[in-house]
């Protein structure tokens, strides 16, 4: 599953159970996953425009 949605996952569990610890948690992995999607954004942009500039 993807990272950010395990993240929202569990930061509603932490406040469902008021588990502050467990809220963050999922803070953390949701913000992980949407800094991993950039990247993979920023990768996929470079590739591309490597391509044009072969062409």
């Amino acid at each position: 599953m993807d990272d950010r949605i395990e993240g929202k996952v569990k930061e509603a569990e932490g406040k469902l159970t008021d588990d502050k610890g467990k809220e963050a948690e999922g803070k953390a992995q949701s913000s992980l996953g949407k800094a991993e999607s950039a990247v993979d954004e920023a990768i996929d942009s470079a590739k591309a425009k490597a391509e044009d500039l072969k062409r």
